[in-house]
């Protein structure tokens, strides 16, 4: 006989796929729900940098970044810009020793042959040295140097004496640098027969003390015109008096000075008044007028 109870089985949840799938859904939820803020997030950090990256991109850069432009240096000025020589005379030039003889040394310079004699002295030039050259009015100034090291090998001083005023037993100069005061030293001597203003020349050494007495002179041919940037100072004025061939030989307070018609020296005639002026490569000769102008008549009727 049967019974009337009837059992009923409830289903197994962990084998109900449906069942299975509801349980897991809230963990799963929560990832998504935590991607998708993350990515929100994202979206929205990537769309204030698309905004403000042009505005970044527009301001300056730190100043260490920045490259700094170094100073622009004042260039030193050019020869033309340098104030033009008004001393009358005035020569500055160096020269190349290109042939000695017993107490004459000729000279090759930017402008032509310079010629230095003496009777006591020169007798040790060689061609491994260069002479440096001024006049200046009066005064002039010969320095012998090697070339290779600029040393000083001879100094020659030549103008009126003139005693010093600020320390005994010394003579006051003219030099390249500016006035300077020369030592007597053991030359004293050999001064003896000197008076003030006479013309003397002396050499001197390193510290401005005299160690010589000379004789020097010098004689000057201008036939070329210098190269460009040549370092050449001149300024001489004097009177024509001789022609011969092509030279004109002028008269000036530092001697006589040939000058060779081909720098552009047109026609000149014996007595005629001249001035040469060389600035570097640049060479004018010019003619002071000498005429008295003669007094113009008025064009006015007389009353």
């Amino acid at each position: 006989m049967r019974s009337s109870h009837t059992e009923t089985h409830l289903p197994t949840v962990r084998d109900n796929p449906r069942t299975r799938g509801m349980c897991d859904s809230s963990p799963r939820r929560l990832q998504r729900r935590v991607f998708e803020t993350l990515f929100c997030a994202f979206c929205a950090g990537v769309a204030v940098f698309a905004l403000l990256g042009p505005a970044l991109a527009e301001e300056p850069a730190e100043p260490a970044e920045i490259l700094s432009l170094p100073a622009a240096e004042t260039p030193p000025p050019t020869p033309a810009a340098v104030d033009p020589v008004t001393i009358d005379p005035f020569i500055e030039l160096r020269g190349a020793v290109w042939r000695t003889k017993a107490g004459i040394v000729f000279l090759k310079t930017p402008v032509g042959l310079l010629t230095l004699t003496s009777k006591t002295t020169l007798k040790d030039l060689k061609a491994s040295q260069e002479v440096r050259f001024w006049v200046h009015e009066r005064h002039s100034v010969v320095e012998i140097r090697n070339r290779i090291d600029g040393s000083l090998v001879h100094r020659y001083l030549s103008g009126p004496m003139t005693s010093g005023t600020d320390a005994p037993r010394t003579l006051h100069w003219w030099g390249p640098d500016g006035d300077q005061t020369v030592h007597v030293g053991t030359q004293e001597g050999r001064l003896t027969d000197y008076r003030e203003g006479d013309p003397l020349t002396v050499e001197v050494d390193e510290t401005n003390t005299i160690n010589g007495v000379h004789d020097l002179q010098f004689d000057l041919q201008v036939s070329q015109t210098p190269p460009a940037g040549a370092d050449v100072q001149v300024l001489l004025s004097g009177t024509v008096s001789k022609l011969k061939s092509s030279f004109v030989f002028v008269r000036t307070p530092v001697g006589l000075v040939m000058l060779n018609s081909k720098i552009g020296i047109p026609r000149v005639k014996v007595g005629q008044p001249l001035t040469l002026h060389i600035d570097h490569e640049h060479v004018a000769v010019t003619f002071p007028s000498t005429e008295t102008p003669t007094p113009r008549r008025s064009a006015s009727p007389t009353p």
